[in-house]
């Protein structure tokens, strides 16, 4: 997951893919936040036990400000496949917020919601693991009235409807897109939404898929100076192309090779007329390598 971590904290980094996010998942789409109302977060926070400093690490947070009050605390854990231990770790991570804001520089004393949104990109299933902290545990039935639930708000991008696809408005809505219809048909028609952020949205794709054309396209345009893809629509052109030209040139490589193979079984017989036969009429080579065995 590292590596797909740091492709996707790439992405959602942005305040206007993040905004989006929270305003279409929480909000059906109403503008709540605002890209310019968002203040990056140090992902990492510390806390000390047993006389040892401890690390908790988000993949994305970012705090929601109106003028210098600080509202809430917003965090993205990004999942591609169902974790049982999910609710404990995102009780760790609203934790450790609220800690920062006991030992913080909050010199007000208010005090602001830490809330986690856990976004699921596996499309082949839906999600199987507990979505609340007593679904995980094995609570003795003397304790239930005791013990505090704590509940995940879980997204599964590969099934949200289409009409809520329709309300993303930042590069998100073509991920979104993408893994909607791979659950759906097992394949992808490809938008014409000009893309913000081209590289990151395909560095996404690339590490997610485990495809790495998308990004390759836009490396290959960007080295060849021809200006790289705009949407989906040209990236899938440039996939297309390049997957032609690779069969080209493996097609010639192997129509030489077997002339080459040709010319030295004829050689070895001392068929120097038929070498000759071969290099200069095609029927002639094609009858000569169905004697000859060379498929």
């Amino acid at each position: 997951m590292a590596e797909k971590d740091a492709s996707e904290k790439i992405l959602e980094s942005y305040n206007d893919v993040f905004s989006d996010i929270v305003n279409v998942l929480l909000f059906n789409g109403r503008q709540v936040l605002g890209a310019d109302e968002l203040e990056d977060q140090a992902p990492r926070t510390y806390y000390k036990a047993d006389g040892r400093l401890h690390e908790i690490e988000r993949d994305v947070a970012k705090r929601w400000k109106n003028g210098n009050i600080r509202v809430a605390c917003i965090g993205f854990e990004n999942q591609t496949a169902s974790d049982p231990d999910m609710p404990l770790r995102v009780i760790g991570y609203d934790g450790a917020e609220y800690r920062a804001q006991l030992l913080g520089d909050n010199d007000t004393g208010s005090r602001y919601p830490a809330v986690t949104l856990v976004l699921y990109f596996g499309h082949e299933k839906p999600w199987s693991g507990p979505l609340s902290l007593k679904e995980r545990l094995n609570v003795p039935k003397e304790f239930e009235p005791y013990v505090n639930d704590y509940k995940i708000n879980l997204f599964q991008i590969a099934y949200l409807t289409r009409e809520q696809v329709e309300l993303f408005q930042s590069d998100f809505k073509v991920v979104a897109d993408y893994f909607v219809q791979k659950r759906e048909n097992g394949d992808y028609v490809p938008s014409s939404q000009d893309l913000t952020h081209v590289q990151e949205t395909l560095q996404l794709l690339s590490i997610m898929t485990n495809d790495h054309r998308f990004e390759d396209a836009y490396n290959t345009s960007t080295d060849d100076r021809k200006g790289g893809p705009r949407n989906m629509c040209d990236v899938l052109d440039k996939v297309e192309n390049r997957g032609i030209e690779k069969g080209i040139v493996k097609g010639e490589s192997r129509g030489e090779n077997k002339m080459a193979l040709l010319v030295k079984k004829l050689l070895d017989q001392n068929r120097i007329d038929d070498v000759k036969r071969a290099s200069e009429d095609e029927k002639s080579r094609a009858e000569l390598m169905k004697e000859l065995g060379i498929n």
